[in-house]
């Protein structure tokens, strides 16, 4: 790739954790300068004691550059001030309130750069009741429904990967993209804001079109029906997933590839309104066919008889799988991990991600020095407190 797209785009990252942070890795995947501020010594709660060693820290953090600044003293405040006209973004996902307390909110900002896109990602949006509240990946996810749609009814259980921060990440890069976009049009900047509440609600559009369609709380098991979708067991002990929705031709493909022609006249399975009335029968029936041969001979019979279908893949096992190496969704293994690139490619290519993941204030000296000359960014850095960078 000759240039990225945002190659040239500044941006200021306050907060930690995925939701605030995996929104600015793929700002920095696509080019931009973002430059984490970090408190002193430790760093972000997510180095959880291991500072750039941590894997999940990298995983949201490589390409970032690290300011640790002490923004309980003045000096580290009026630093952050100083940098601001430098940068196109800023992005916070601290608790409603805690960057005006700081004197650090939009119209201190703004002031400083009028088109700034100011970006504030809360667990449940700037007001009402629950807007002081903290909230974490899986109370969103148990707030916004997904706990609820993805588990059984009657039945709710924990789901197995941060749902809700991942979608709150991407769908503030989104609307980041959207701001800057917009900005070339106008000479005012954005405030820019967004929730977990209202991200996650990008992952239920579905499962509400679902409950107004049958005026029932949809669960795991209610989708099912409705989009034709079957998980079944092979001989050889894998899983393989059918999604056959509403078209006949697949249903009609499906039974050729069984070898069960017979199902083709059975009046519970004739039209689509049928196999949703008869699901379970069917899916019975099925479970039984799919138990006489093992996965690779499945894989053969669908594709020959164009039967949509996946086989049920564990990360490493999608991670490994040459589909996904050709279409380089995941880096090349550096030091133990795979870090995942944004999911669009430019003109053929996907960006990368280059760089390594910053100790805490590893670049503390060469942000500050930026704004302010030799002498003034030895006395933060002397001080200890103000403003902190790592022993060389």
């Amino acid at each position: 790739m000759q240039r990225k797209p945002l190659t040239g785009i500044r941006v200021l990252e306050f907060g930690g954790y995925i939701s605030g942070p995996y929104a600015t890795s793929f700002l920095c995947s696509l080019g931009a300068d973002v430059v984490k501020v970090e408190r002193p010594g430790t760093g972000e709660d997510f180095r959880r004691g291991a500072d750039a060693d941590s894997v999940y820290f990298r995983q949201y953090n490589t390409g970032k550059r690290s300011l640790a600044v002490d923004l309980k003293s003045a000096e580290g405040v009026q630093l952050v001030k100083d940098l601001v006209p430098r940068c196109d973004v800023v992005l916070e996902n601290l608790r409603p309130g805690k960057m005006d307390a700081l004197g650090l909110g939009r119209s201190d900002l703004t002031a400083l750069r009028p088109d700034l896109v100011y970006t504030s990602v809360t667990g449940f949006g700037p007001g009402g009741a629950m807007a002081g509240r903290p909230a974490y990946d899986m109370i969103g996810q148990a707030f916004g429904g997904l706990v609820s749609s993805l588990s059984n009814q009657g039945e709710a259980q924990l789901t197995g990967t941060c749902l809700a921060d991942l979608i709150t990440g991407l769908s503030t890069a989104t609307g980041i993209l959207a701001a800057l976009v917009g900005r070339g049009t106008s000479a005012t900047g954005v405030h820019l804001e967004t929730s977990i509440t209202e991200a996650v609600s990008t992952l239920t559009a579905d499962a509400v079109a679902q409950l107004f369609e049958t005026g029932t709380t949809p669960t795991r098991q209610s989708r099912h029906p409705q989009a034709q979708n079957f998980c079944l067991k092979t001989a050889s002990d894998d899983f393989v997933v059918l999604h056959l929705s509403s078209s006949q031709k697949f249903w009609e493909s499906l039974v050729a590839a069984i070898g069960r022609p017979e199902l083709l006249a059975d009046a519970r399975f004739t039209t689509y309104a049928d196999r949703m009335e008869h699901y379970f029968d069917l899916a019975r029936i099925l479970d039984g066919e799919f138990m006489l041969r093992p996965a690779d001979e499945w894989e053969k019979v669908l594709i020959d008889h164009d039967v949509p279908f996946a086989p049920v893949l564990s990360v490493e096992d999608y991670r490994l799988h040459p589909q996904v190496q050709w279409l380089d969704v995941f880096e090349p293994e550096r030091d133990g991990l795979a870090l995942t690139r944004v999911p669009w490619r430019f003109d053929g290519e996907r960006p990368g991600r280059p760089g390594s993941a910053p100790r805490v204030g590893e670049h503390t000296l060469e942000v500050a020095s930026e704004v302010y000359d030799a002498d003034r960014v030895r006395d933060l850095i002397g001080s200890g407190v103000r403003c902190t960078a790592p022993e060389r």
